[in-house]
């Protein structure tokens, strides 16, 4: 267990954190959240010993392994696959042990030695090592490469593999998605769900900390509280708090409702295809948790567009390549006003790559692309965060867009977007990414866009501005092309998805969980090479259907059986939401009977996802046993 005496943390004269006592038990994983700035990155340092409370003490195990991603990587000529193997301390001290007892040819001390690598499975320390940097993105060819030959992300990625290499019992991870594509972040968070000692996580990405951790300890106004569930059913306990506040409760009020038209007039406009329905779905959980953030600084949405073209970009037969290096070929896409498209893909298919082209910031290798006259196009691309002015302020890079908005306007649309008075003023030298992420956002909004590129838009957002940022894209009038790790933004602001790989761009029938599915499907292909069949007579080939229908009986038993439990869980729940949306319950008289409320919702809501992945693996063994 980790335990937090009285802890108070400060910076400068403001305090982050003040007279925190809690504990974490051990193997549960811990959701850290709140505010940029608010201290969770200070609160990780604390329990590495890499700083100093102000008051208070933390106590955790002397003998348990700690393990976090470095922030630096070290220049290193060693294959990349040996600087993942550095993150087990213990597989080292034992190699170099081994090492030296083999040039003293000291025999009875190598076998106790090769004795203990066998305990801690050190021969296929490899292996594991090559696994974890495969799942993380890195291809066969690149684990022998040096260190020093890769870029500053994919030094970041090394570090991650070398902090879940480490067999510990304490890992500590900081926004580790933030370097990651949506394939890695899905494989990450399959490794974090299997792992079996305590994690204490810091994320803004919602679905990851949904499907990892158990416990959420949020940090508001200087005071850490710890709830108990994972990040959806804390954000339910703290609608419930927030809204005992007046003035918050109208404003939760207000954005219930314009979310509940919305989901009314898409749910008019909706067809039978699976992603539209998908999206209602994702829509009705954006309005359930729309009270947790009632209190953000940021609420901005998107002007109309002056005009709108019927059809706004064409390609035809486009393809890119950098050199001989063909990325896609034989593109066919038109982009019509009101289009929502998500591009998804494996690492370096060439999702930026098409949004670059879109955007007219790169050119195509072939083909013809047809813009529309009255095209106005707005990009966030992650470089254009180093293309800001270090010398301007947010008020002087908004005033140079000249676009007629007197002084007032300025600083009431700045303020949209968390930008205090004071901070428009100041030069942005210093800011934050996530200030300047903002800032490129606002700029964007402000330039009334028919056609939104967005190119990782989260990145260094924290969880209210991604909130703010997807409930304004539900508005947005334009066309809409986004690439993105994050899944909540990706199901709730896109209605399509587009499947860029194997150089070819093609509409992916299906959403994030068929998605899943693919590359699951697509590891497994690539690890176990295909035999050829073999002819059979139509006798035996009867037989083989009926000795596979016999086999199938189980499996399709256990899905039936599970789809029943999931629909009375999801009954269950549904009555307990309308039970929770009594207005009386959050009176004082009613506060008994909503903790019991809330714990049978809690209950229920756990059930319900354990029965739903359960459900899950059980589909997959279903259709992984029906294609063999």
């Amino acid at each position: 267990m980790i335990k937090f005496n009285n802890v108070t943390l400060r910076r400068g004269p403001n305090v982050l954190v003040e007279a925190a006592s809690f504990s974490f038990a051990n193997r549960h994983k811990v959701g850290l959240t709140g505010a940029n700035g608010c201290g969770k990155s200070s609160l990780l340092a604390v329990i590495l010993g890499q700083l100093e409370a102000d008051a208070g003490s933390v106590h955790k195990p002397d003998d348990w392994v700690v393990a976090h991603v470095a922030q630096e990587t070290p220049g290193s000529d060693i294959a990349a696959v040996e600087y993942a193997l550095q993150g087990d301390a213990e597989l080292m001290a034992l190699n170099a042990r081994i090492q030296t007892a083999e040039q003293e040819q000291d025999g009875a001390l190598l076998g106790q030695l090769h004795a203990q690598l066998d305990a801690i499975d050190g021969y296929a320390a490899h292996s594991r090592a090559s696994a974890l940097l495969n799942g993380l993105g890195f291809k066969a060819g690149d684990i022998n490469r040096p260190v020093d030959s890769f870029s500053g992300g994919w030094r970041m990625r090394l570090n991650l593999a070398q902090a879940l290499m480490c067999r510990s019992d304490l890992l500590l991870l900081d926004e580790p998605t933030n370097h990651l594509d949506l394939d890695a972040v899905i494989w990450l968070q399959s490794w974090l769900e299997r792992y079996e000692g305590t994690l204490i996580l810091i994320s803004h990405d919602r679905t990851f900390l949904d499907a990892v951790v158990n416990q959420v300890a949020h940090i508001e106004h200087g005071k850490l509280t710890v709830y108990a569930g994972n990040y959806s059913a804390f954000e339910v306990q703290r609608a419930a708090q927030l809204a005992q506040q007046q003035a918050a409760y109208e404003k939760q009020q207000r954005e219930i409702h314009h979310m509940q038209d919305f989901v009314r007039r898409f749910k008019a406009k909706a067809t039978k295809a699976k992603q539209a329905q998908s999206r209602v779905k994702m829509l009705e959980r954006l309005e359930l948790i729309a009270p947790a953030h009632v209190d953000s600084p940021f609420g901005f949405q998107f002007k109309k567009p002056e005009k709108t073209p019927g059809s706004l970009l064409t390609l035809e037969k486009v393809g890119a390549a950098y050199g001989s290096e063909t990325i896609f070929a034989g593109v066919n896409l038109t982009i019509l006003a009101g289009d929502r498209l998500g591009l998804i893909g494996p690492n370096g298919a060439g999702k930026s790559t098409l949004i670059k082209i879109l955007a007219g910031d790169l050119g195509a290798s072939g083909g013809e692309i047809g813009r529309a006259k009255d095209l106005r196009v707005g990009y966030f691309a992650q470089h254009q965060l180093e293309q800001l002015h270090a010398v301007h302020t947010p008020y002087q890079h908004l005033d140079e867009l000249s676009l007629g908005f007197s002084e007032q306007q300025v600083y009431d649309h700045l303020g949209g977007f968390g930008f205090a008075y004071e901070r428009t003023n100041e030069t942005i030298a210093h800011f934050s990414g996530g200030e300047k992420a903002r800032l490129v956002l606002a700029l964007l909004v402000a330039q009334k866009p028919n056609l939104l590129l967005l190119d990782e838009p989260t990145n260094h957002l924290d969880l209210d501005m991604r909130h703010a940022l997807a409930v304004a894209l539900q508005g947005f009038e334009g066309a809409l092309v986004t690439v993105s790790h994050d899944r909540f933004l990706l199901e709730t602001v896109t209605d399509q998805f587009y499947l860029v790989a194997d150089q070819q761009v093609s509409e992916f029938d299906g959403d994030l969980n068929d998605y899943r599915k693919w590359l699951d499907a697509r590891r497994l292909e690539s690890q176990s090479p295909t035999e050829p069949g073999k002819n059979k007579s139509r006798k035996g080939q009867r037989q083989a259907r009926a000795a596979k229908r016999e086999q199938l009986k189980p499996l399709l038993r256990a899905v039936a059986g599970l789809e029943k439990e999931l629909e009375r869980y999801s009954i269950e729940s549904a009555a307990l939401d309308e039970k929770l949306a009594d207005s009386s319950l959050y009176d004082v008289s009613g506060k008994e009977r909503l903790t019991k409320l809330m714990k049978e919702k809690g209950r229920v809501d756990n059930q319900l996802e354990e029965v739903e992945m359960l459900w899950l693996e059980a589909g997959e063994a279903l259709e992984a046993a029906q294609e063999v």
